[in-house]
């Protein structure tokens, strides 16, 4: 019998635990569908409300809905990543028996796994946005995928960070979890960056997701106008030193987060 790479062990875990993932998310109750896809129909519909009340028809020069649903989408990217990663843990301690799982193991799958799925909401919410009649089909694609991919980026490094340190200190975990909630507020989800004065929206620009929330949105309409100050090496930067940060924990913690 021919011996197997430490890659080809690695690929094998990742496949393994990819499927166990999916089928847990998509099939571990009878609503698991339903609810990848209602969370955003509801914020949607929050955001329409919201402003429909004030008469906004417009905002930075696109079209409101579209103006909310990249937003929402590109947030989604960030925070459901985070989210998941850092439940990654806990919810697969018992496969930790078998030697070939590592904890970082669990972490990303569910991160590629959440990008999987993100890239299956996204597509069929802006599908049924543009049956409607809206016009969702971006001017630079690229520049959409960009901004998606930082932000997954970013919410996989945060989440490889807090779930060791989560798993260690359950406290600290759950100042996180509170800091997340103003996270919808302060990138730029409910309202345009650019309108808020200075000194404060530099303060807002410190967060790296409001550069994706804008870079995403400029990227479906040209026209928009952006925040200035955007920086897309800075959201990079920012996603890949916490993603080093992350696994280095991860390497360091490996076998106290196995005992724990």
């Amino acid at each position: 019998m021919e011996k197997r790479t430490p890659f080809a062990i690695t690929l094998a875990v990742w496949k393994a635990l990819f499927l166990r993932e999916a089928l847990g998310r998509m099939f571990s109750s009878r609503g698991a569908w339903f609810w990848l896809f209602a969370e955003p129909a509801f914020h949607v519909a929050y955001l329409m409300v919201l402003f429909g009340v004030i008469r906004v028809s417009t905002v930075g020069g696109i079209e409101k809905v579209v103006w909310i649903l990249v937003g929402l989408l590109a947030f989604f990217a960030f925070r459901r990543t985070a989210d998941q990663v850092i439940n990654a843990l806990s919810a697969n301690r018992a496969l930790y028996t078998y030697r070939q799982v590592k904890p970082a193991d669990t972490v990303l799958v569910r991160g590629f796994l959440e990008a999987f799925l993100l890239a299956i909401t996204a597509a069929i919410v802006l599908a049924g946005a543009a049956l409607i009649g809206y016009d969702v089909v971006p001017t630079d694609p690229l520049s959409v995928l960009e901004a998606f991919f930082g932000l997954w980026l970013v919410g996989l490094g945060v989440g490889l960070i807090v779930s060791v340190v989560a798993d260690m200190v359950p406290e600290l975990g759950r100042i996180f979890r509170l800091m997340m909630m103003p996270m919808y507020l302060l990138s730029g989800v409910m309202f345009p960056i650019s309108v808020v004065p200075q000194p404060y929206r530099d303060w807002l620009l410190l967060n790296p997701v409001a550069h994706g929330l804008e870079a995403a949105r400029l990227g479906f309409a040209s026209n928009y106008h952006a925040v200035p100050g955007l920086s897309i090496p800075y959201l990079y930067g920012f996603a890949l030193v916490s993603m080093f940060i992350g696994l280095l924990l991860h390497r360091r913690f490996a076998s106290r987060l196995v005992s724990q």
